[in-house]
């Protein structure tokens, strides 16, 4: 390899990996999501380690952290079976992050919530970047603030069709 090929492909090396698609080339702003969302991604699972916790345990207690769901329903939430779901149900119950209640509305069945312990561990963990984002969002005009949630309420849909 010639010393001006080494350097061109060093140089890309350090530029983002973007492929085009019939033309069309990403900008300033949809690079920035673009990151994000990779962001987004890596989250949790850096998450899971710092508060000590399987991927899927993770992924269990953000689930219960707002309403109660059947092991069943996180089973097919989760993509596993209801006996992988049960497991993880009862390490978190192990460690006092989740609990097992009757459910609400069918008192035949059970219904997994997230203990107080398990929303402060979670909680204390993303505290700090909520502030951030507090922040940012403060230091936001007005008129800033709707045109930023217009976009991302579109990317999210734009997103979603994916899903």
């Amino acid at each position: 390899m010639t010393e001006r090929s080494t350097d061109a492909a060093a140089q890309d090396s350090r530029e983002p990996q973007t492929r085009w698609v019939d033309g069309w080339e990403p900008g300033a702003v949809l690079d920035a999501l673009r990151r994000l969302l990779d962001s987004g991604r890596r989250a949790n699972p850096a998450l899971a380690r710092r508060a000590g916790l399987t991927h899927t345990e993770l992924a269990v207690l953000e689930h219960v952290m707002d309403e109660p769901v059947g092991p069943t329903e996180l089973a097919q939430r989760l993509g596993v079976t209801s006996a992988a779901a049960s497991g993880i149900v009862d390490r978190l119950v192990a460690r006092g992050h989740a609990q097992r209640q009757p459910h609400p509305t069918d008192r035949r069945r059970t219904a997994v919530v997230a203990t107080d312990s398990g929303r402060e561990e979670l909680m204390g963990h993303l505290v700090p970047m909520f502030s951030e984002l507090q922040q940012v969002d403060a230091e936001l005009t007005e008129e800033e603030r709707e045109v930023v949630l217009r976009f991302l309420l579109a990317a999210d849909r734009a997103v979603g069709r994916l899903l």
